[in-house]
């Protein structure tokens, strides 16, 4: 759907709130944001005359400073509008966006770097995200630890930075693949071309993308949404899942064919005050033990091998709070990284977990989405918070107090989107790149694009920012290859595959490439739901070399030639 650019001159509007929907992890930061005023004037008219099917709509808003996602037409021609959060409430102005641009609230500062004295489009960040950043310097570590440590992991880190290798291609893609958005992807330990996808609807997806045209989706493992997923370290062809309804499967991905390890919610709903839901995961090699973390502060240990629940939870965050990341160190397993909604990372060590026992706290002004150790090294973290800032700390030795650098990065999003994470680029052995997605939009050639951006985190630089003039959706997931030159995003319900320009051959360049597009079954019941058009508000369309398609059957495959930059 192309922008919309609202009127200067507003009428009174009905805003219509979704209480059910999903909220981001930013909200329990924010939960003032659900305290609307109610006495403000709300009223919406609609002609209940039907002419042909089209019902003709009235619609008066009143101009208050409220941050608004444009109206989505259902298929019953009916106006759908969502309130994502209020931003001042005064009136006589307004705030967000107009097309690919960020109109700033006058009584806020800076949407992007939260600092004052200039707005969102003459913002010194967004012109050079290096700047404020002070580059990483070549220190020789008087800290013996350190020293030792590095001795042993230095041999495996070549001493000459390589060239960057970036996929800023579309090679293939499957356009509406789930029936709701996508929340996690996870490549294959040993077949390179299996990607695996999770939804917000709790679906598992398998996606041989060298076939392109296959799919298989699991919908019967999760009730709802699907948050991380880890391969089975002794089977290559099961996968450990964690969800929001409290538990963690066990999956066949030939068979699909689930078991359930662990259910916090066995009696069912109960209401939210007694509902876990499970965010963050991962796995222990060493010890074999799956690790994951629920919305109420604690961490669960489960034994891959006997696939059953050892001991009790531990409380590792504040209470009450999500830990949605979890990462074992790659060089030292017994070193634990997470993070939560409580604005802090901590360091723990397993061999002692214990409620209170944390060996360093990484603190933020914002929720923390995510949290990692160097893959290659494992002394280096890198955070995504939601204050619009990446954090690196160059080494766990040193004093964790204060990150070594920050980098400001659009990545503060309101609700209604899979959160933003910052994460290494596997393969690179000097551990400085890393690729998250951008919120704010920019004008390319007169399209409002949300670029995947590549960055250098020693320097803060902007080693590429890779966009399709097709996709016009926001790529809050992305995920590198641990192998290949591939990069794999997910965008709304969408799942889009991305190749290094120079890798594709002659031939190919002038051939066509491929995009399978996917009808969904919830269109042929007619009316979609409300929380349809939270996750894909502009999803069902695709513009292939310019134009809108339109999806009306079940499956289409289609091919279009590479778009002229």
């Amino acid at each position: 759907m192309a922008p919309q650019v609202r009127r200067t001159a507003f009428p009174k509007v009905l805003i219509e709130r979704d209480t059910d929907s999903e909220q981001s992890s930013s909200d329990d930061d924010d939960e003032e944001e659900e305290q609307e005023n109610e006495n403000q004037e709300k009223t919406v008219e609609f002609n209940d005359t039907k002419k042909k099917g089209k019902s003709p709509i009235t619609i008066s808003l009143k101009k208050v400073c409220k941050f608004l996602k444009c109206g989505v037409f259902g298929s019953d021609k009916s106006l759908n509008v969502s309130l994502l959060s209020p931003v001042c409430k005064k009136t006589g102005h307004e705030a967000g966006f107009k097309g690919a641009t960020y109109i700033d609230c006058p009584m806020k500062p800076c949407f992007l770097c939260k600092m004052p004295g200039h707005t969102t489009m003459t913002c010194p960040h967004r012109a050079a995200t290096e700047h404020g950043v002070v580059p990483a310097p070549h220190v020789n570590t008087q800290n013996p630890v350190e020293f030792v440590f590095e001795r042993q992991v230095k041999p495996r880190i070549t001493p000459i930075k390589p060239a960057y290798v970036i996929p800023d291609q579309v090679d293939c893609a499957v356009i509406r693949y789930h029936s709701r958005r996508v929340t996690c992807l996870e490549f294959h330990p040993t077949n390179n071309h299996i990607l695996l996808s999770g939804d917000k609807k709790g679906q598992l997806g398998v996606w041989d993308f060298a076939k392109v045209h296959e799919k298989t989706v699991y919908g019967n493992i999760h009730s709802c949404i699907l948050n991380n997923m880890r391969f089975s370290p002794a089977n290559d062809g099961m996968i450990y899942a964690a969800s929001s309804d409290g538990t963690v499967s066990c999956t066949d991905l030939e068979t699909g064919i689930s078991s359930t390890l662990m259910n916090l919610n066995p009696d069912g709903w109960q209401g939210p005050g007694s509902w876990r839901m499970l965010y963050g995961m991962d796995i222990n090699l060493e010890r074999g033990v799956v690790l994951v973390a629920d919305n109420f502060g604690f961490l669960y240990l489960v034994d891959s091998r006997s696939n059953s629940q050892i001991g009790k939870a531990i409380m590792i965050h504040k209470k009450g709070s999500k830990v949605v990341g979890l990462h074992c160190n790659p060089f030292q397993p017994d070193l634990l990284l997470s993070c939560g909604n409580d604005h802090f990372a901590r360091l723990w060590d397993m061999r002692r977990l214990e409620a209170g026992s944390v060996l360093a706290n990484l603190e933020h002004r914002r929720v923390v989405n995510s949290a990692y150790f160097s893959p290659f090294s494992g002394t280096k973290i890198l955070t995504t918070s939601q204050d619009n800032r990446l954090r690196i700390w160059d080494s766990i030795f040193r004093d964790l107090d204060s990150p070594s650098r920050e980098i400001v990065h659009s990545h503060d999003f309101n609700r209604h989107l899979t959160p933003f994470r910052a994460e290494w680029d596997p393969k690179d052995p000097s551990e400085s790149l890393a690729v998250i997605g951008r919120y704010i939009s920019e004008n390319y050639n007169g399209t409002a694009l949300h670029p995947i951006d590549f960055i250098d985190i020693n320097t803060g630089q902007l080693v590429a920012e890779v966009m399709d003039p097709n996709i016009t959706t926001i790529t809050p997931v992305n995920k590198l290859h641990p192998r290949d030159d591939v990069l794999a995003s997910g965008s709304s319900r969408s799942l889009f595959i991305w190749r290094p320009k120079d890798k594709f051959n002659v031939s190919e360049q002038s051939d066509t490439r491929k995009i399978i597009v996917f009808g969904g079954d919830e269109k042929k019941r007619g009316k979609r739901s409300k929380d349809d058009y939270d996750d894909d508000s502009d999803d069902d369309k695709f513009n292939v070399k310019g134009k809108n398609v339109k999806v009306k059957k079940p499956v289409k495959q289609m091919t279009h030639r590479k778009a002229k930059r």
